[in-house]
């Protein structure tokens, strides 16, 4: 997304670096298939034939027939320009005929090349495997291939028609009269030599506008979703600033594309508009010269039949299709690029990346969570939400996320509880991969609790039981007990009550999944903003039962830990340690330690401004 913001507003360099990274596989395809290429220009030239025809036959029915007092001349001569449009037929069926020979292994190679990517990538990261939501994959197989198939052909029909449509009407006008050409050439070459140099800047203010675009979407759903966050950090104005930021580099990026598109129509004016005006301007010098009336109505056709249609059909598709095919060719070689070896070891402390000591072979025992080089985004043409991202949790900590929206904590949350597969590094639970186990076991070594609390009809023990059936009655109303939620059960009628989601809050909604995961045999337990629908008081209450439920005994023993992604600030403050995420230099430390090593912990810290009851602290 900040590329999109930082990207300049009018250079032509992305444009370049695009035609320069496809023009050699453009022309090795194109050099394999010269047979085609021939056949197709054949076909063309043949029909070129009618183009010509149509001019210089109405030409020679007007001089040779119908002015010169000679009906039946003018009529054969008519005649003859009807053959040429009814011949027609085949020609035009030769052309579509090579038209598939080359669209088709086009669209064949790409999705070749798709398949033999994927597979590359599956065997050089093999937990990829495990993905099976790759929609980039899908959409290169598929929607994108189709994309360059049909621009393509859309490009070679438009193209080849202008040409050989020139063709045909500039051989009828070296025929009908020489000086014709005069007036009709300079100006044709002009537009069109005016419309190939916007091409390129035309398709990098494209990618431009596609990307800003992309960043805007982006930003305000991030903005959108994070409001309560955006809210209790007292962090608004900064939200509205970047999300300004980021409309103002989408109103520069339109303004540009605007630009280019008028003067991609001031080509087409040079190049099809003015060869007829002038036309009619010097037909009394061209009267003086020689040139007849047919020869005048015959280039008119020249002009307004065949080569303004084509030019402006080819400009069209060139400026829109041509620039289009561009872009998605160019993104689809940066989409199925094979990924690079493994990245390197943790680097030292101080870089910004590293924020939690990974220890040596022979610490023991293992940490209750590992991140180790993670990088993770959301699409191929997107920039990382987390990158090679390191982070250690002892056993028995308690550690807080925070960070404004959209920065990454709830995919850092998902990556962790193996629900999001990272696209590089790798995370281990008490040693051992997050990845490669049953959906069941996976249950029972980890607990995640989102913002969006489930809860269905059915008992309250039911839902209470949902992850531990064979908990007793004890420990069911132990966990009811501890997280302050005995008025909620007895307000429902008791655990054997029936429950209704739609009669309970979002708060009491809340409560009862956090008893169901404070039930769970599972020694890790995530709580993604799982209770920014609780008071403050209720929220610290939750969170000290929760960080007491990882210690046995009051020592740190056990493989699980407590991983709160914060909603208040004051969940930062009962942490042992906090995790800041910032999109560039992640710290993690103390809270003491942040508000000398991070320069937005200390802003969070400063925004917020309602000073948390005794119960919060």
């Amino acid at each position: 997304m900040s590329a999109a913001v930082k990207a300049p507003a009018g250079g032509t360099r992305p444009g370049r670096g695009m035609l320069r990274r496809n023009l050699p596989p453009a022309r090795r395809f194109l050099g394999s298939r010269k047979r085609v290429l021939v056949r197709l220009g054949g076909w063309s030239l043949l029909e070129s034939g009618q183009t010509f025809l149509g001019g210089y036959c109405l030409a020679q029915a007007l001089d040779r027939g119908f002015l010169a007092g000679h009906t039946g001349t003018g009529l054969g001569w008519l005649a003859v320009a009807a053959a040429a449009i009814l011949g027609a037929g085949p020609p035009v069926r030769g052309v579509f005929a090579q038209l598939a020979q080359l669209t088709e292994p086009l669209r064949d190679a790409l999705v070749r090349r798709a398949v033999r990517q994927a597979l590359r990538r599956a065997v050089t990261d093999p937990a990829r495997t495990d993905d099976r939501s790759d929609t980039g994959a899908v959409s290169r197989l598929t929607h994108q291939t189709e994309i360059v198939r049909d621009s393509f052909a859309g490009l070679v029909l438009t193209v080849r028609a202008f040409v050989f449509n020139a063709v045909g009407a500039l051989i009828g006008l070296l025929a009908l009269a020489p000086e014709l050409l005069l007036v009709v050439v300079p100006p044709l070459v002009v537009g069109i030599a005016l419309f190939l140099a916007t091409l390129l800047p035309m398709a990098s203010a494209q990618r431009r506008f596609l990307d800003a675009d992309e960043a805007v979407a982006e930003g305000v759903g991030a903005v959108s979703a994070g409001h309560r966050d955006l809210v209790a950090c007292g962090a608004q104005a900064d939200a509205a600033a970047r999300t300004g930021r980021l409309f103002d580099s989408a109103e520069r990026t339109s303004r540009v594309l605007a630009r280019w598109a008028a003067v991609r129509t001031v080509a087409l004016g040079v190049a099809g508009q003015l060869p007829v005006l002038l036309l009619l301007v010097t037909t009394p010098w061209l009267l003086r010269q020689g040139v007849t009336t047919g020869a005048l109505a015959g280039a008119l056709t020249y002009l307004l039949q065949a080569l303004l249609p084509a030019l402006h059909s080819m400009m069209t598709a060139l400026g829109a299709a041509g620039t289009r095919l561009l872009v998605v060719v160019d993104r689809f070689q940066d989409a199925t690029a094979v990924p690079g070896p493994p990245l390197p070891a943790p680097r030292p402390p101080g870089n910004g990346r590293v924020v939690g000591s990974v220890p040596g072979p022979h610490d023991r025992p293992a940490p209750a969570v590992e991140v180790r080089a993670v990088t993770h985004a959301y699409g191929p043409d997107s920039p990382p939400v987390l990158e090679h991202l390191h982070l250690t949790v002892r056993r028995g900590e308690h550690i807080a996320v925070v960070g404004p929206s959209g920065i990454g904590k709830s995919t850092l949350a998902g990556v962790v509880s193996g629900l999001v597969t990272p696209d590089l590094g790798t995370v281990l639970l008490g040693g051992e991969p997050v990845t490669g186990g049953t959906a069941q076991e996976l249950a029972e070594r980890r607990v995640l609790i989102p913002q969006q609390a489930y809860v269905f009809t059915g008992s309250v023990r039911d839902n209470l039981l949902h992850l531990r059936p064979d908990a007793s009655d004890d420990e069911l109303a132990h966990a009811v007990a501890v997280l302050g939620a005995e008025p909620l059960v007895d307000r429902l009628g008791g655990p054997e009550a029936v429950l209704d989601p739609r009669g309970l809050s979002h708060g009491e909604r809340q409560l009862l999944a956090l008893c169901r995961a404070y039930l769970s045999p599972a020694p890790l337990v995530v709580l993604d903003e799982a209770t920014c629908h609780l008071d403050p008081a209720a929220e610290a209450h939750a969170e000290r039962a929760f960080a007491a439920r990882v210690l046995v005994d009051g020592t740190r023993d056990r493989d699980g830990a407590l991983i709160v992604v914060a909603h208040r600030l004051s969940s930062a403050r009962r942490a042992d340690r906090v995790l800041v995420l910032d999109g560039t230099a992640p710290r993690f430390g103390t809270h003491d330690e942040l508000l000398t090593s991070s320069p937005l912990y200390r802003d969070l810290v400063g925004h917020w401004q309602h000073t948390p009851p005794a119960a919060d602290r």
